[in-house]
């Protein structure tokens, strides 16, 4: 079973007509984030952009929302977001916003409405850090980036 938690929203002045964020399907893990453009947003080969979701949540205390890209929309036209994923704490109660790169060949145009990324929302912990002189050693040891095959 799939838990369920309570989180307050507010959708900004001039988004009534957006949806809240979506799950597409019965067991996805991400809601869908929708643009809140005025008007269509061109992103040029290599440009980024911030487009604007039209919403402000609060997360309770010991929660975490994570923006990830969305799979479609990186195959098909090279976007993606540039900070993946991006982190919205806590205590953040400004629009959530999403900052889209296109990596594709053509210009990407975003159109109010537009299935843009999506979010996850996670419990979190805050680490106490034990300093010690010497970590207990593994089979790994200091090996990375690339070490295991």
């Amino acid at each position: 079973m799939i838990e369920e938690l309570s989180v307050s929203i507010r959708k900004l002045s001039g988004t009534e007509d957006l949806p809240l964020p979506s799950y597409m399907t019965e067991q996805a893990a991400g809601m869908d984030l929708f643009a809140a453009v005025g008007e269509d947003a061109v992103i040029l080969p290599g440009e980024r952009k911030l487009v604007p979701t039209g919403v402000v949540v609060a997360l309770p205390e010991g929660y975490e929302a994570e923006v990830r890209p969305r799979s479609g929309l990186a195959l098909k036209h090279g976007v993606t977001l540039v900070n993946a994923p991006g982190t919205i704490d806590a205590d953040y109660r400004g629009e959530v916003g999403v900052i889209l790169i296109n990596h594709g060949q053509a210009a990407f145009i975003v159109r109010r409405g537009d299935r843009i990324a999506q979010m996850v929302v996670h419990r979190v912990c805050r680490v106490v850090w034990t300093a010690f002189g010497e970590l207990p050693p593994t089979e790994r040891g200091t090996g990375g980036f690339g070490h295991t095959r």
